[in-house]
């Protein structure tokens, strides 16, 4: 009740950068009329620029000055508000005093963030206050990770109950990657030794599952059937976010495992890539390297609308359990830019303004909002399927 009495039911932090302008003009088209939302950023011009294509009932949306180098101005933005969403990047750099504010204020908080250093800090700092305020703390509500959490939910629904289950799932996309991804990735190829660190103050303050397990478990390079392609292995904070989905729902079964591939067609590409990545991992250990790499993909920029209106992804589910084997498939337009604005704007919305399970302290996408999610996604225009696979036949859809 004290939330509702607040200014704000939503305020959007960083929608001045691109993802941040594409997430509110999203908002501006979907927000309900009678809500009370804002824009918050530390230069008044571009935060009036953005307003300024927002146009008509929002012409005089309030703006707010909130600096992610002052803690002060964050904690009155957290105080104003009853939901905070924010694409201000590389997180690691400079997110945690945003999720401190919220979790000391009671305001939810979502981000974009695939930084597992981050979001495995953030546990450790701030999961045991926000429970006491009753703030959820959601990370990774973009691409990474809602495809990966929403799709495994999605696919559990469909096998039995109480039985173990497992899952693999595989990913195609065509698109360019963002910028503040890229940023994000060359940090975190920088921080191996504080990475570390960060898992190991999770698992120290994590209580353990005792009477269940759920987990993501790493795969290896194969060619597979089921994907029609080659599996790669992918190390992304995507499976963490599923694993931590199944160790809160026990929808998941009794014994819950989870492994999360790449499908790339020829194993060239797959050789060539995985060079290409170790030589910026390599590069990203030294200071002038990583700079230089830095400066390649600056945070805030991005493809035009039509080659983003080329851009597309899939993930293909194969789920096992009972007895029983289902594939499913979650598919969507650009991935790094439009969709991911989208995931983001849909869940701010789910989370300020639908009927979802009570939660608190941080939590995935999958447990503090699960079914009404993919009903907003899927009216959206992003599918979740499950595909009919005859033993001749080319495969079919339905949607669900």
């Amino acid at each position: 009740m004290v939330k509702r009495r607040r200014p704000y039911d939503i305020v959007l932090f960083g929608a001045t950068g691109f993802t941040g302008g594409l997430s509110a003009e999203y908002l501006a088209r979907t927000m309900p009329p009678n809500a009370s939302w804002a824009l918050a950023g530390r230069n008044r011009a571009k935060l009036e620029a953005v307003r300024g294509r927002l146009g008509g009932l929002w012409s005089e949306l309030p703006l707010l000055s909130a600096d992610a180098a002052d803690p002060d101005s964050l904690r009155e933005l957290a105080q104003s508000t009853r939901l905070v969403v924010t694409t201000v990047g590389p997180y690691a750099n400079s997110g945690e005093p945003l999720v401190a504010a919220c979790a000391d204020a009671g305001t939810d908080y979502l981000d974009l963030t695939g930084e597992p250093e981050f979001v495995d800090r953030c546990y450790v700092g701030y999961h045991a206050r926000a429970v006491e305020t009753g703030a959820r703390l959601v990370h990774s509500c973009g691409f990474d990770s809602i495809p990966y959490d929403l799709g495994v939910y999605f696919t559990v629904q469909q096998l039995p109950e109480g039985v173990p289950l497992r899952l693999r799932g595989f990913v195609r996309a065509s698109a360019m990657f963002s910028g503040g991804t890229y940023q994000s990735a060359i940090t975190a190829f920088s921080r191996i030794r504080p990475n570390l660190a960060a898992v190991r103050g999770r698992t120290r303050a994590e209580p353990p599952l005792t009477d269940r397990r759920a987990r993501a478990v790493g795969g290896r390079l194969h060619h597979d059937r089921d994907a029609r392609a080659w599996a790669v292995p992918l190390p992304t904070i995507d499976g963490q976010v599923v694993g931590r989905s199944a160790r809160a729902l026990d929808r998941y079964g009794p014994d819950f495992t989870y492994s999360h591939f790449a499908a790339v067609k020829r194993l060239p590409s797959v050789l060539g890539g995985a060079a290409a990545l170790a030589g910026i991992a390599a590069l990203a250990q030294v200071p002038p390297a990583r700079r230089w790499l830095l400066a390649r993909v600056p945070a805030g920029t991005g493809p035009s609308p039509q080659r983003r209106a080329r851009s597309w992804f899939t993930v293909r589910f194969v789920g096992e359990g009972g007895g029983r084997r289902v594939v499913t498939e979650v598919a969507g337009g650009d991935p790094g830019y439009d969709e991911t604005a989208k995931m983001l704007a849909e869940s701010a919305l789910c989370l300020a303004f639908d009927e979802v399970p009570p939660t608190s302290g941080q939590v995935t996408t999958a447990t503090a909002m699960g079914g009404a999610l993919i009903e907003r996604l899927i009216k959206a225009g992003i599918t979740f399927t499950v595909v009919d696979e005859p033993p001749t036949a080319p495969p079919s859809r339905r949607q669900v």
